[in-house]
């Protein structure tokens, strides 16, 4: 688990909102509150689709929403002259780019327990604060797949030019 501290709030916020920086992450979920309090569950209700639906992987090609269909709905909440009191978003790695970064690591064996890699995106009056995490089907004592989900986003934040550091 790695917690990192946004030095720009304002351009992550840009980048996480109105840029495609974030767009190869799902919405587990958002709450943002401002003049009300808003919560965004981001797993999709399978009741609303067709079985066609559910069948075709591009109406339908995760359990969540893609953030690149979340993110105006979220912007659209928080937008305005006051920032919000309390925002926070939870992502996960999509789940192909998560075993190629396991491939990738030689920690294919780690595959097939690994529901997700996570990053929590929260905000409040102490400032932006992201918090990785890997989620398992089982308890591992092996931290390979935590590591390697730390170093590569610690990699991404990078290649982005997000300014950070760690705490």
């Amino acid at each position: 688990m790695l917690a990192i501290q946004i030095k720009d709030v304002k351009t992550f916020m840009a980048k996480l909102l109105n840029a495609d920086t974030f767009d190869s992450f799902l919405l587990e979920e958002a709450q943002i509150h401002t003049y009300n309090t808003f919560a965004i569950e981001g797993y999709q209700n399978r009741d609303f689709y067709t079985k066609e639906e559910l069948e075709d992987k591009e109406v339908f090609p995760y359990e969540y929403s893609q953030w690149k269909d979340m993110k105006g709905i979220c912007f659209q909440l928080i937008k305005g002259k006051k920032v919000p009191i309390f925002m926070k978003i939870i992502l996960h790695k999509k789940p192909e780019d998560a075993y190629t970064l396991l491939e990738e690591g030689g920690a294919m064996s780690y595959a097939e327990s690994l529901k997700a890699f996570v990053v929590t995106i929260k905000y409040d009056a102490s400032g932006l604060l992201l918090t990785t995490g890997t989620s398992f089907s089982t308890f591992l004592m092996d931290k390979t797949a935590d590591l390697l989900w730390d170093n590569a986003f610690r990699r991404f934040l990078t290649m982005t030019g997000i300014d950070f550091e760690e705490v």
